[in-house]
């Protein structure tokens, strides 16, 4: 999405003459405010559809008073229109680029992340299969794969987020499952720390 703010070039002149209620520039304003919306419609209704609602009330309010002949409403309505688009543009790139950092983070997360739980899916069948370390309670086990479970489904919500295209929301699922199993690691005996202590 190309940011141009300014897209509506005769703001001074149109504002200037705006008591004079002229067909011209009211009809000149309302083309370029259309097409500025044509153009980055498509972007904004997928990355900031809130905006994009909003300038294209504006827009559409624009038209109408062109329609009835209410130039100088038009040509009042210019600001509005231009902060609208700005408004628009703006989320629509800060969103996307909320949305690549998340797309990186989920690859890196879609590596880690089911190979973590895996490991822990393992030493918890180890645990319950004999007789448990002094330093893990029964009660901690038991806690554990209730842990495990939930783990599971959250990162099934990852994955499903993900595949249906909202990458922020599987990022947001496979970070938590993450930062939950560091700590269920620490608590089974598989962290670095677990491990240095057990020593």
């Amino acid at each position: 999405m190309r940011m141009s703010h300014a897209f509506l070039p005769l703001v001074a002149a149109t504002l200037f003459i705006a008591g004079c209620g002229n067909k011209g520039p009211a009809t000149s304003a309302v083309s370029q405010a259309d097409a500025a919306m044509e153009r980055d419609r498509a972007e904004g209704s997928q990355f900031a559809p809130a905006e994009t609602k909003v300038a294209d009330a504006t827009l559409a309010k624009m038209k109408a008073d062109l329609a009835k002949e209410d130039y100088k409403a038009v040509l009042a309505a210019i600001p509005k229109i231009n902060e609208d688009v700005k408004a628009m543009q703006e989320a629509a790139v800060s969103m996307k680029t909320l949305t690549a950092a998340a797309q990186n983070e989920w690859q890196t997360l879609n590596q880690e992340v089911p190979k973590t739980v895996q490991e822990i899916e393992t030493r918890v069948e180890t645990l319950s299969a004999g007789k448990l370390p002094k330093e893990i309670t029964k009660e901690t086990l038991a806690a554990a794969k209730t842990e495990l479970d939930g783990m599971k489904a959250t990162w099934a919500e990852a994955t499903a987020a993900a595949s249906a295209g909202d990458t922020l929301k599987a990022t947001d699922k496979g970070r938590t499952v993450q930062v939950k199993a560091e700590k269920l690691k620490d608590q089974l005996g598989l962290s670095n720390a677990a491990l240095a202590s057990i020593k």
